[in-house]
């Protein structure tokens, strides 16, 4: 095993779903992302889009080789085994995405799949714009079912309104949709599963509808999950007083803060989990122990190693300041 590797950019996976935009090129100046570009993997080592090192001593290794080689160095002690445990994407819906479910653990172990609990953290939102999340008091699976036969499923589902600069947890087992005019930055576990519900009746390229899953889902549905609710940011005390932080959620699975940078904010990774940064608005330097800097742009994603040491995250331009999200187990 050759020396731990700092901070890690990746060459992003993009996805050119029907109902993406363009929102991903013209937001981040991405100008290898396709005309139609729904999602992008910022940070992922499922095998349906695997991250790929960009720059560095390690450019062109892929993050499932590097959490093999390094273990618990890279992805912490807090994950299982050395599988990358999360995986991080943008998401831009130009149009409503379909109406899914994913397995939690439980349904996953019972009914097969992969288990998916996610999170959306609304970076920008139309006006007006809404997302489905839950289904209605009293809906059973009877009720679904014949909702289902008669294309009548939508009205079954509870309504959010998107609101940029708050976060909706979606446990796997809750039937949602993002909706037309949402941009956000998901983090989920590392699963590439989703049962189709329903597709508001549209056709896919081939002019033929997509294909549902409604017996998968009925499988792992949760009747009885809870309303699903925008999270109320929780202010916590940064290091520097100049800066702002805030946790955004926290749950079994991943825990997300968001930081206003006026100044550098040291950070200290002793091997319990990795930490993925997202430079939100401006772009970040990530500050090494040893002086090595590594610049991540505006709207890109860097993955610090769980045994990285201590250093500082600060803005690139000290006179703008910077603002991130960070994503640790």
């Amino acid at each position: 095993m050759g020396s731990l590797p700092g901070p890690l950019l990746f060459r992003p996976v993009y996805k050119d779903y029907l109902w993406g935009g363009d929102r991903i090129a013209k937001r981040f100046g991405r100008a290898d992302a396709p005309a139609l570009c729904g999602e992008s993997w910022e940070v992922s080592a499922h095998p349906d889009g695997m991250s790929v090192v960009e720059g560095g001593p390690f450019d062109g290794r892929d993050l499932a080789s590097l959490c093999e080689e390094f273990g618990a160095a890279l992805v912490g002690s807090f994950a299982e085994g050395t599988r990358f445990p999360l995986l991080v994407k943008l998401i831009d819906a130009k149009k409503r995405l379909s109406l899914q479910v994913h397995p939690d653990d439980e349904g996953a172990a019972r009914h097969g799949g992969e288990a998916k609990t996610e999170m959306w953290y609304f970076l920008e939102a139309a006006p007006g714009a809404t997302v489905c999340a839950g289904l209605k008091e009293g809906v059973g699976p009877r009720i679904f079912a014949d909702a289902v036969k008669e294309h009548g499923v939508a009205s079954l589902v509870r309504v959010v309104d998107a609101e940029p600069g708050k976060a909706l947890y979606i446990p796997g087992g809750l039937v949602h949709a993002i909706c037309e005019g949402c941009f956000v930055l998901e983090v989920q576990q590392s699963s590439n599963t989703t049962w189709r519900v329903y597709d508001w009746d549209r056709v896919g390229p081939d002019g033929r509808p997509r294909e549902l899953h409604v017996a998968r889902a009925m499988e792992v549905i949760d009747w009885k999950a809870p309303p699903a609710s925008l999270s109320v940011p929780y202010a916590m005390k940064a290091a520097d007083p100049r800066n702002k932080r805030e946790r955004v959620v926290r749950s079994d699975y991943f825990t997300m803060e968001r930081y206003e940078l006026a100044a550098p904010e040291p950070f200290a990774l002793d091997g319990r989990s990795f930490r993925v940064l997202f430079a939100a608005r401006g772009a970040l330097l990530v500050r090494e122990e040893g002086g090595r800097e590594t610049l991540v742009p505006e709207g890109r994603s860097c993955l610090l190693p769980a045994a990285l040491g201590e250093g500082a995250v600060a803005p690139a331009d000290a006179a703008a300041g910077a603002a991130f999200l960070s994503t640790e187990l």
